[in-house]
């Protein structure tokens, strides 16, 4: 009987705790409600000032209304209203209260300000940021990464950098790459001077992040990184040679379609097909013949995309007796609705011989190798001029 009571008793007391919180749980979504319906409905007086701040800045559950209806806004907002609500959040002080809540506070609540401060996209907040990529916490850590990548400017780069210089890898590779993109597209030259001293776990990282970022004004910087050892670098290298002048560009690109790495010979050839300049056909031609599909394919349509000799080029597709080759040369043709111009273009050329002319025709018709070797050119294939 004892143990039976003390079980009804625990059951009402359970009971009356479940029926009490849902009870406060109704009233505060009720609150919440009107009080959201009610700043919703003066909106533009309240962005704008005329309703005073002191009205319920000072009122915490008021401000936490006010600052998740702002920071929602910014998501879909364009510049126009975004420097308007971001000129709200700094005469209002909701900046500086998430600082403080973001230096001062720990565990979720420092967790919960770091995001807030993130999406409010303010330059002043990078400092707090910056202390939140110190904190003992992995999720606290990767808050401020994340706020840190929502400012997209070259201060957080830096802040992140040299976070990163400090103390190694803190984070999972893969949103400390996706942040240092996001901020330092602007400014890629900041990462030189840390992938020299950094460690190689690091170097790796800053690498690929380089290799997405990289632009024509590195090319001469980005040199000495050609036979580095690491292939992220040498690909980064290749992109940024795709703006270079063709004379330094052409054979340095040409030894790289010849690397080990897959994704270091594919940036090479489409570099080469940015390019565009009748001195990369050789090499381009040789990346139709990698073993890798993506290199054959990017080959292809380099090729196709310099607008010159389309009819030699194509024989000399042909010569290599590749049926890879010949299939994405084919692919990219089709992809590209040249098959009829190329076509046309063979049938009315007066370099090739009458057999020549029909094997190419047989080949377009068949997509399939002819039987036997082609004899070679009758005369210069390839436009020494670009077109």
């Amino acid at each position: 009987m004892r143990a039976i009571l003390a079980a009804i008793v625990a059951n009402l007391l359970l009971l009356g705790f479940i029926l009490l919180r849902r009870t406060y749980r109704r009233r505060y979504f009720a609150k919440h409600d009107a009080k959201a319906f009610e700043f919703r409905r003066n909106w533009d007086a309240l962005i704008s000032g005329e309703i005073a701040y002191e009205t319920w800045r000072a009122k915490r559950f008021d401000r936490r209304i006010v600052e998740a209806m702002v920071l929602d806004a910014f998501e879909a907002a364009g510049l126009e209203e975004s420097a308007r609500l971001l000129k709200f959040l700094r005469d209002s002080g909701l900046i500086e209260t998430q600082i403080f809540e973001a230096r001062s506070h720990r565990g979720w609540r420092r967790h919960r300000a770091l995001i807030a401060l993130g999406r409010t996209r303010a330059p002043e907040g990078i400092p707090a940021l910056a202390e939140g990529l110190r904190d003992r916490a992995v999720e606290t850590r990767l808050a401020a990464l994340r706020g840190l990548e929502r400012m997209a400017c070259p201060e957080a780069a830096k802040a992140i950098l040299d976070w990163v210089a400090g103390e190694g890898l803190r984070v999972p590779a893969l949103p400390l790459q996706t942040a240092l993109i996001q901020c330092s597209a602007e400014r890629p030259q900041l990462l030189l001077p840390y992938l020299q001293h950094a460690e190689k776990a690091t170097r790796e990282v800053l690498g690929r992040v380089l290799g997405e970022v990289a632009s024509a004004a590195l090319a001469a910087d980005l040199l000495q990184f050609v036979e580095d050892d690491l292939p992220e670098l040498r690909a980064a290298a290749a992109r940024a040679l795709a703006h270079a002048q063709p004379h330094l560009a052409i054979e340095v690109l040409s030894k790289l379609t010849e690397d080990s790495v897959w994704f270091v010979r594919l940036r090479a050839v489409v570099s080469l097909g940015k390019l565009g300049h009748s001195s990369a056909i050789p090499a381009l031609l040789r990346g139709l013949s990698d073993a890798n599909r993506l290199v054959r394919l990017r080959a292809a349509e380099a090729l196709i995309g310099l607008r010159m000799d389309s009819v030699s080029i194509f024989q000399k597709v042909v010569e290599l007796r590749d049926r890879y080759a010949l299939h994405a040369y084919l692919m990219a043709l089709d992809n590209a609705g040249l098959h009829a111009t190329l076509e046309g273009e063979v049938r009315s050329t007066r370099q090739l011989s009458r057999p020549v002319r029909e094997a190419l025709l047989e080949v377009l018709r068949t997509d399939s190798l002819p039987v036997e070797q082609l004899p070679p050119l009758k005369t210069s294939a390839v436009a020494a001029s670009q077109p």
